[in-house]
């Protein structure tokens, strides 16, 4: 029986993936700061929160890492740990690399100094390409991140470029577009939109306030995304994968199907609210998911108005 070990457990895709290592058949270990104060409530959620052993790590101390490591014995590491918000990575620059990119750097220097044949997922990010403009980025594509979210994430991808090259660690990054699900909290706009328009269509008389409409981003179902981190980790070589739908489509387009899956004309209760503009962003978006196709046989199912059907649809059946 493998044992996995999932840092960041108690986020949107920690608690994904734990859903699929225990249908594997995995042991499957998570980690958070404080385990014994954390809610874990997307754990609860997935009704899987008794099934998971649960440990407490703080990815920028190297002895808790090496701590957890040794104690746990795990033949699979997923690292989705760390700051996970673009905007607040502007307010809080240094957490967001330290416990990113340092986090990332004590995790592989733990499997380095144990020795021991693990294998290690590292959570990417598209945010690092920047802007993509009208060509899709790929593997290849050069990084030109647009915010401290994105030069951790591009810091991190290196790290485990150079371990795997320097070491011969088992080590790879998934360069994951947006993926949205039930499980996010509302200060990602995907929830925003989706629990506003849901209080509106049941009677409330708020309006959304929203930034830039035009953006472009490339929208995917996470339950869908944490499988191609699994299949990257089964692998016989370590590598690198862009995981994305391919399709990408405008924020008010995002808006206007939440709205129409619920009959409600958006431009009724949306105000464009300067402040909630980024010092700089990504005007597009756009993923080119070939090469998963291709080596670890995957495929986006559900593209965004997919997503915002089944979003409204859990948030509807939570009310």
């Amino acid at each position: 029986m493998k044992k996995a070990l999932i840092c960041g457990i108690s986020g949107q895709d920690g608690a994904y993936l734990a859903q699929l290592l225990l249908n594997q058949g995995y042991t499957v270990c998570g980690t958070s700061r404080d385990a014994q104060i954390s809610p874990f409530s997307n754990l609860v959620y997935l009704g899987i929160r008794e099934q998971v052993k649960l440990e407490s790590m703080a990815l920028t101390d190297f002895r808790s890492v090496l701590q957890v490591l040794t104690k746990i014995q795990p033949d699979e590491i997923y690292n989705l740990a760390g700051q996970s918000s673009v905007g607040l990575s502007f307010g809080q620059p240094v957490e967001t690399l330290e416990s990113i990119a340092t986090g990332t750097l004590n995790l592989l220097e733990a499997i380095r100094f144990l020795g021991k044949p693990i294998k290690l997922y590292n959570a990417g990010s598209s945010e690092s390409f920047g802007d993509t403009g009208d060509t899709a980025a790929n593997e290849t594509t050069p990084f030109r991140p647009r915010s401290p979210y994105a030069v951790a994430k591009a810091t991190a991808f290196w790290e485990v470029a150079n371990y795997r090259e320097a070491y011969g660690l088992f080590a790879c990054s998934g360069i994951l577009f947006n993926h949205e699900s039930p499980l996010r909290p509302e200060r990602f706009v995907t929830q925003k939109i989706v629990a506003a328009a849901c209080r509106i269509a049941q009677g409330s008389k708020e309006q959304l306030y929203l930034g830039n409409m035009q953006i472009q981003r490339d929208w995917g179902w996470a339950p869908e995304y944490v499988e191609a981190m699994y299949l990257m980790l089964q692998r016989e070589q370590p590598d690198d994968y862009v995981i994305a739908t391919g399709e990408s489509t405008s924020l008010e387009d995002f808006v206007s199907a939440a709205f129409a899956s619920l009959n409600l004309d958006w431009r009724e209760h949306l105000v464009i609210d300067n402040s909630l503009l980024r010092p700089t962003d990504l005007e597009v978006g756009r993923g080119n998911p070939a090469k998963a196709e291709n080596q670890l046989r995957w495929q986006a199912k559900y593209k965004m108005k997919d997503v915002v059907q089944m979003m409204v649809e859990a948030r509807l059946a939570k009310s």
